[in-house]
């Protein structure tokens, strides 16, 4: 499965941007989207299983982020609202060909790949 981001960019806080993620290849079992600022570790943002409507957020994005998928496009999105300058890093969408249950969508350690990334900066 090859994975392509984007979306990213350069916004104020409290504003909206929407990343994208375009995947070609096999078919999968769930995918996710995962942040990592500046000298932090790689945190879990949200996931879904590709059939179904199982989702997962990260407290820190509930309410705030929408995880969705175009099947027809083959396409991933994050509908990222009220930014905050905490939500500053690169993003990383990936995905897995398994069908993950709800309590393993969070783990990273799931997902067998990875985009490059997209940064995204929110500023004060």
């Amino acid at each position: 499965v090859q994975l392509q981001a984007s979306g990213g960019g350069l916004t104020q806080a409290g504003s909206s941007l929407r990343l994208q993620c375009a995947t070609s290849g096999r078919a999968v079992g769930a995918m996710g989207w995962f942040r990592q600022a500046p000298g932090e570790d790689r945190q879990f943002v949200a996931a879904l299983r590709w059939s179904g409507t199982t989702t997962r957020y990260s407290d820190s994005v509930r309410y705030r982020f929408t995880i969705s998928r175009d099947s027809a496009k083959n396409m991933l999105y994050l509908q990222m609202n009220s930014l905050k300058p905490e939500d500053t890093a690169v993003y990383f969408c990936a995905a897995t060909s398994s069908r993950l249950i709800f309590s393993e969508l969070q783990n990273g350690g799931n997902y067998d790949f990875w985009g490059q990334g997209t940064q995204v900066t929110v500023s004060s």
